[in-house]
């Protein structure tokens, strides 16, 4: 879910939040896309993409394609994830420990750690979720600690997912938060340029699509010292030779002391909870001990644990970069059917615009009624009137399940076939 500023007032009251604004205006939307029984599903997966809607006996409920899922690898129902959760398990005997991390730690969570540092170049510390990793680093990075004891003015995309926006308020009490236009380079160089020390807070892969430009971004970390704060939640696992994602296969090997990647484990990684990519020994140390999920609140759960070490096996092997070349195949076969703003870049999500809510709501229906359970999108995820259909492609998708998907976009929404083809975002 991405942040749309909806602030307004002064800096006292709704400058960077107005919650009962949001709730007003998105509860006619919410209550139509629940009536329609779009949200709030309840379903068990089989084989592939397939659900199973419904609670109660299997026999008799409907199936669907899932195109909402972010497994974008097809890893969340891989039996290795699935093994490696019941193993952990059963050698603990144990779910969890009921006690902060600084005290005590499963020893398979350090195996994690040290796995996933290794296989990503850089100090990793898993968390429960990547809100929960965003919670503990947006203040520190707000103190100052980070950028050598001096508080940096804090940028946000406009669009950064709402883990990131929801602690502006937290980051403005102890620092100056500016918020930019999606990706407006010349805007966040500007201020660079009036500003001692910049930080700049945005996703690698943004959740309704398209990316930020890390090239530009890294020139000015090299021209300013800009220090980079990349959430790339959807851009994990999908490309590097062991799944380093989006954002961090596009840094040198050293990740450096200027650059944060936030990652989930819940996505592309296939397994659960999130993770912090930190390039120093001192980093590492300040968020052991000060980042308050860290501190303050118990370990992510065994069984997590134990499926993240499992996906860590099947990233450190050639099914890996298989399940990446099945997910561009699948990618490109959409493109060519349907035109979309992201026509053409290699990232899985592609959104289908509509414009009004309640025909974006009516046209995810009718995708559903056809068999594909799609994700309708309104405000406050988009913008008002700029509602729309988002597809979540994986490599676990049958090239039919894709061709189908397709014929019923077209059929339902055919100014699809209208559009030019979008210069590409990626190579």
């Amino acid at each position: 879910m991405q942040q749309i500023d909806v602030s307004g007032g002064d800096r006292l009251t709704g400058h960077f939040r107005n919650t009962a604004y949001v709730i007003n205006q998105s509860r006619p939307y919410f209550d139509a896309a629940h009536a329609a029984g779009l949200m709030g599903v309840q379903g068990r997966s089989t084989t592939g993409r397939t659900v199973v809607l419904g609670t109660g006996p299997l026999d008799g409920r409907p199936q669907v394609i899932d195109f909402v899922r972010c497994s974008y690898l097809g890893l969340d129902n891989h039996p290795v994830i699935v093994a490696g959760a019941i193993e952990a398990i059963e050698a603990h005997r144990s779910l969890h420990w009921s006690c902060a991390r600084t005290r005590l730690n499963f020893d398979l969570l350090a195996e994690l750690e040290a796995t996933l540092s290794e296989m990503f170049c850089a100090r990793v510390l898993a968390f429960s979720s990547v809100m929960l990793a965003n919670l503990g680093a947006m203040p520190i990075l707000a103190s100052g600690q980070l950028t050598g004891g001096r508080k940096p003015v804090v940028v946000f995309d406009r669009t950064a997912h709402i883990s990131l926006a929801y602690h502006k308020p937290v980051v403005a009490d102890e620092a100056r938060v500016e918020t930019i236009a999606h990706n407006d380079i010349h805007a966040l160089e500007r201020l660079c340029r009036d500003n001692p020390v910049v930080a700049y807070v945005c996703d690698g892969v943004y959740s309704m699509g398209g990316n930020s430009p890390i090239e530009e971004l890294r020139q000015l970390q090299e021209r300013y010292g800009l220090f980079l704060y990349i959430d790339d939640a959807h851009g994990i696992s999908l490309f590097g030779p062991q799944g380093q994602g989006f954002a961090r296969s596009q840094f040198p090997q050293v990740l450096g002391d200027r650059t944060i990647i936030a990652a989930s484990l819940a996505k592309g990684f296939g397994a659960s909870g999130g993770m912090l990519m930190v390039g120093t020994p001192d980093q590492e140390a300040l968020f052991r001990r000060y980042a308050i999920p860290y501190s303050f609140s118990a370990a992510a759960n065994l069984a997590a644990v134990g499926a993240a070490l499992g996906s860590c096996r099947i990233h450190c092997s050639a099914e890996l970069s298989q399940r990446q070349r099945r997910l561009a195949q699948r990618i490109d076969l959409f493109d060519r059917r349907v035109a979309t703003a992201e026509q053409g870049n290699s990232l899985p999500i592609r959104m289908i615009a509509i414009g009004t809510e309640a025909k974006a709501i009516a046209t995810a229906r009718q995708l559903l009624d056809a068999g594909f359970y799609t994700s309708v999108t309104f405000f406050p995820t988009v913008g008002q009137g700029k509602a729309g259909i988002r597809v979540c492609i994986t490599a676990d998708h049958e090239v039919c399940d894709v061709e189908r998907l397709c014929d019923s976009i077209l059929e339902n929404v055919p100014e699809t076939t209208d559009k030019p083809p979008i210069v590409p975002a990626l190579s």
